[in-house]
């Protein structure tokens, strides 16, 4: 029986570049890279050499203190680069495609009569493992671990977020099948939040639930919250729509197949849609010959509240869909915000938006002023959807005390639910950035 939560709380952030649902062909990518900063708690190990010959599916990474935990190439090809920071550290692994796709080929005819420990086998030997998340804190799933629920959110509420029902709709047999597969893996449910009115309304064995309202109405922290709340010593699953496609397509056809469908948007693209690509795939491919340069850019992997600075030499994040180019903001403005205008939004009523709620704005990237006294001024809670203090979570991990982070809800949020927060600061305090240096200071306390 599914039911509709209306979430009050929050901001919908209207930008111009929204997708058009139309599929696209973009430049075909040479290299595709495997990044360990994308992944949350990792320490990489190497799987691979420099030269090695490599299959979709062939681990390239691997977790040190959890090595069944594997990194795998999304292409056939040849390992050309390990590139390296500061004291070793491995920055990226670079893979050029052959253009072949030869897959790692797996044996799945009977999972509809596996177990549990025959699923989480194939997940982990596949690579697909790292697409499940656990909450609290928002890290790669212990395989050893039994969540009591796994939910999927299947929209993106997020500033120019791509359109899942859009991306899935053509897929709906093998997004049944990994939900399916999913089912195998917990004793609890497996819950799907929709908008109303979507395609995946159809979709059997699971728990839907629909959610109206402004984002972050489609963060899967959010609807765990309205659902059915976690706390210390409660362990649940979450995953993207794009990932229980993975899982059906493996479940399906014996073969990884990481072509996915991603939205290019934001205002300096000349015409926003969707592309056909691969994980990883190189950001040049991606943008080249579609943004307008007419001003510096700023090439976001991701969405503008919780993506990731890159540049057109970059690749495309492992849990992203979406690419955003706005610009920069590195221009001198006369007066700064202090001159009155009517194409800048403000939250309150700084500026005119407030005047015409229906406009779109080219937003861009400069903070408009830095770091201030950190005070108490309401915005936090009219933007986040949950019943807890954020300020005063926030303060307490500044403050390193441990037990007072617990006792404020640090288990219930990671940075993407707080990522409004950050954006309606009047204090230009980096709250991502701080929430998940208090989350790693509770995940080390409690081992």
């Amino acid at each position: 029986m599914s039911n509709t939560i209306r979430i009050k709380k929050g901001l919908d952030i209207k930008l111009q570049g929204k997708a058009e649902l139309v599929v696209e062909t973009p430049l075909s990518s040479a290299t595709f890279a495997i990044k360990p900063s994308d992944f949350k708690g990792l320490v990489p190990k190497l799987s691979v050499k420099a030269d090695d010959i490599v299959k979709a599916g062939t681990p390239i990474i691997h977790d040190k203190y959890n090595p069944e935990i594997q990194f795998v190439s999304p292409v056939s090809g040849k390992v050309v680069n390990i590139n390296r920071g500061d004291h070793r550290m491995i920055l990226e692994v670079i893979i050029e495609s052959d253009n072949k796709n030869d897959s790692i080929e797996f044996n799945v005819s009977g999972w509809k009569s596996a177990g549990r420990e025959e699923i989480i086998k194939q997940l982990l030997d596949s690579g697909l493992w790292p697409y499940i998340i656990q909450r609290p804190f928002g890290l790669i799933a212990k395989p050893s671990d039994t969540p009591r629920d796994i939910f999927v959110s299947g929209f993106d509420s997020a500033p120019l977020a791509p359109d899942f029902d859009f991306i899935v709709g053509t897929e709906t047999a093998a997004f049944q099948t990994g939900l399916e597969v999913l089912s195998k893996l917990t004793s609890g449910k497996v819950f799907l939040g929709l908008r109303n009115g979507s395609k995946l309304s159809s979709m059997k064995g699971v728990e839907i639930n629909y959610f109206e309202g402004p984002h972050p109405a489609g963060n899967v922290g959010i609807q765990i919250h309205h659902l059915k709340p976690i706390d210390k010593g409660i362990n649940v699953w979450t995953l993207s729509p794009q990932a229980v496609l993975f899982i059906g397509r493996l479940f399906t056809n014996g073969k990884l197949d990481f072509s996915e469908t991603i939205a290019i948007t934001g205002s300096e693209v000349k015409s926003p849609c969707y592309l056909k690509t691969i994980s990883g795939a190189e950001i040049n491919s991606l943008v080249a010959g579609r943004t307008k340069k007419e001003v510096n850019e700023r090439i976001i992997s991701g969405n503008v509240l919780t993506g990731v600075k890159s540049d057109s030499n970059g690749y495309l994040g492992f849990y992203h869909n979406q690419i955003t180019v706005i610009p920069e903001g590195d221009n001198y403005e006369f007066m700064g915000w202090a001159m009155p205008r009517f194409n800048k939004f403000s939250v309150s009523r700084a500026y005119f938006s407030w005047l015409n709620p229906g406009k779109k704005y080219r937003a861009d990237a400069n903070l408009n002023g830095e770091e201030r006294a950190y005070v108490m001024t309401g915005q936090y809670e009219k933007v986040l959807p949950m019943e807890i203090l954020p300020v005063h979570l926030i303060k307490a991990i500044i403050a390193e005390d441990f037990d007072k982070m617990e006792q404020l809800g640090i288990h219930e949020v990671i940075e993407e639910d707080m990522a409004l927060c950050e954006y309606v600061c009047t204090s230009k305090i980096e709250v991502q950035q701080i929430l998940r240096k208090g989350i790693s200071m509770v995940v080390k306390e409690l081992g």
